[in-house]
């Protein structure tokens, strides 16, 4: 049995092949494999947000060619009926149990990954989102909605928190001369996640469709051990860097000349400070503006710009036939599949720019332009503007992924990187509101505008102008962030005590490259690369095959 002694030393037992001892890399090891190793998992549990591509087909699970509907069904009855279809408002509701879920077990659980290391981590994270799909396709199966609530849902939800933040803090402390393009990367994946997923679970479901089945449950079971190999495959390759660790030849930025803190603060005392809390703002309005937007692009495009989509400018939404909203259906999925695009583009181009001009500036960049375009979209469609109105929406959108690739830099800078892994775990809790805020003010105000008369393509003015208020809010949150207090900060012997007990030694670590210098894209790294990069872009060509339509 592995014991800790006074001094922090470990001692006794022997080492599992999940242990954190077990992946620290060695002299000769190029640091450019571990994003890769990132990208394997993201690209995976970033289907989530492409949940969407089952709902359809779920909604006529029983009836088949078309949903056997219960009206009076109540969302308990829902729950447990093996006799009536699930209706696709309930269906939803998997958003919402993901994003939670995402946010509650990252910060639940994020102390833990800092001790475990990112190998058991991931590990765990596959189990739980291959899992979870396994237990959500018996759940397809059997029709029991709580069934597949409670398997992709919850169990896929801790899967999906665990994998997120699994490769943060090893990234950090693997670039520290480029923290926002190392996290940029890897987070990328996650919003990459769908460009995959969702063509992939359109072929899966046109395969496995009969006229006994409409294939859902059978795409669900091979997606979940696809994923399943691909997430331990990236949970295997991840290694963190010795205690001390730097590039070789790089040296820390100035302190006076920075927002850039070369201290570290205790996970136990980082949501003390106001800087934890400002920032957890910052991220929850710019991501609670977006979000709203993502789940609404299809229906938006629809409604405001209607019979224009397909040259008929004078036809409104209402005025259209069946066979012309079918077809600007198709086009809006593909608009959808452009701000896909630019949300995975946004996360490394935002994330990389930060590295040179500053968390802060970044984000103060995501507030003061998506205000301005949020402002305009309004007059863009009163134009009729198809192109300004799609662009402003792409800008917003990379702007929205970059903000949370951004933001696990913005926490190393001001908390350091001991514990930031966790801290940015805890943060996640912001994400989790967002994705309850923002559809509820996008949705629901969409439904008063209805109610109330409005124009279709006037449906979505005020609350343009609404998420126009909230990036103000965000703006000054970002405006009102300083350095951390002083009083905060770990001393140098803590710190020295917690890295000596990661490295079981009770020695003093040393600081160095330790062999192991900057790296670069020899024949491994690229052969892991082009291993998570053709899948990707297969996504990306299927994108924008539907995304020509548009124009």
């Amino acid at each position: 049995m592995t014991t800790i002694s006074s001094t922090g030393t470990m001692s006794g037992g022997g080492m599992g092949i999940l242990d954190r001892e077990r992946t620290i890399a060695t002299a000769g090891f190029n640091r450019w494999l571990v994003p890769p190793a990132a990208l394997c998992i993201h690209l995976c549990i970033g289907m989530a947000y492409g949940f969407s591509v089952f709902w359809l087909p779920l909604s006529r699970a029983v009836g088949l060619t078309a949903p056997k509907a219960c009206p009076d069904l109540s969302l308990v009855q829902e729950l447990f009926t093996t006799t009536c279809d699930w209706k696709v408002a309930s269906l939803g509701w998997m958003f919402t149990l993901f994003f939670v879920l995402l946010g509650v077990s990252a910060a639940i659980w994020g102390g833990w990954l800092e001790r475990v290391g990112p190998r058991k981590a991931g590990v765990v994270a596959a189990l739980c989102w291959g899992g979870g799909l396994l237990v959500g396709a018996f759940g397809v199966y059997v029709h029991q909605l709580w069934i597949m609530w409670l398997g992709a849902g919850v169990i896929g939800g801790v899967g999906l928190g665990l994998g997120y933040i699994s490769p943060v803090s090893t990234l950090i402390k693997w670039f520290p001369d480029h923290r926002g393009m190392a996290t940029g990367f890897a987070i990328a994946g996650f919003g990459g996640g769908t460009l995959i997923g969702a063509p992939l679970a359109n072929i899966l479901i046109n395969y496995f469709k009969t006229p006994a089945s409409v294939g859902v449950w059978e795409t669900f079971a091979t997606m979940g051990v696809i994923y399943f190999v691909f997430m331990m495959i990236g949970a295997f390759a991840y290694r963190v860097s010795p205690a001390g660790w730097r590039p070789e030849g790089w040296t820390p930025p100035s302190e006076n000349k920075t927002m850039i803190s070369q201290h570290h603060v205790h996970l136990d005392n980082a949501h003390k400070t106001p800087q934890f809390w400002l920032i957890w703002w910052v991220l929850c309005l710019n991501v609670s503006a977006g979000i709203g937007v993502i789940g609404m692009a299809s229906p938006m495009l629809q409604e405001i710009f209607a019979g224009k989509l397909i040259g008929f400018p004078d036809l409104g939404f209402n005025a259209l036939n069946v066979e012309q909203k079918t077809i600007i259906a198709g086009i809006a999925a593909g608009f959808a599949g452009l701000l896909s695009l630019f949300n995975i583009g946004g996360r490394v181009f935002w994330a990389s720019l930060s590295d040179y001009i500053g968390r802060k500036n970044t984000y103060f960049c995501f507030f003061l332009i998506g205000i301005a375009l949020y402002a305009l979209a309004p007059t863009f469609a009163n134009m009729g503007s198809k192109a300004l109105f799609v662009a402003a929406f792409c800008i917003i959108l990379s702007m929205y992924g970059g903000g949370f690739a951004t933001v696990p830099a913005y926490l190393a800078d001001m908390f350091g990187t001991q514990f930031v892994g966790a801290i940015h775990g805890r943060l996640l809790t912001a994400w989790s509101t967002a994705g309850i805020i923002g559809p509820v003010v996008v949705n629901y105000i969409r439904e008063f505008q209805l109610a109330a008369g409005v124009p279709r393509d006037q449906l979505y003015n005020t609350t343009m102008y609404i998420l126009c208020a909230m990036l103000i809010g965000g703006l000054i949150c970002n405006y009102l962030i300083k350095p951390v207090d002083s009083k905060w900060h770990m001393s140098a012997d803590e710190v020295a005590r917690l890295q000596a007990a990661s490295a079981k030694s009770g020695s003093a670590v040393q600081t160095g490259s330790f062999g192991i210098g900057r790296g670069g894209l020899d024949v491994k790294a690229a052969l892991f690369w082009a291993f998570v990069g053709i899948p990707l872009a297969w996504g990306v060509y299927k994108t924008l095959e539907s995304v020509g339509k548009i124009f």
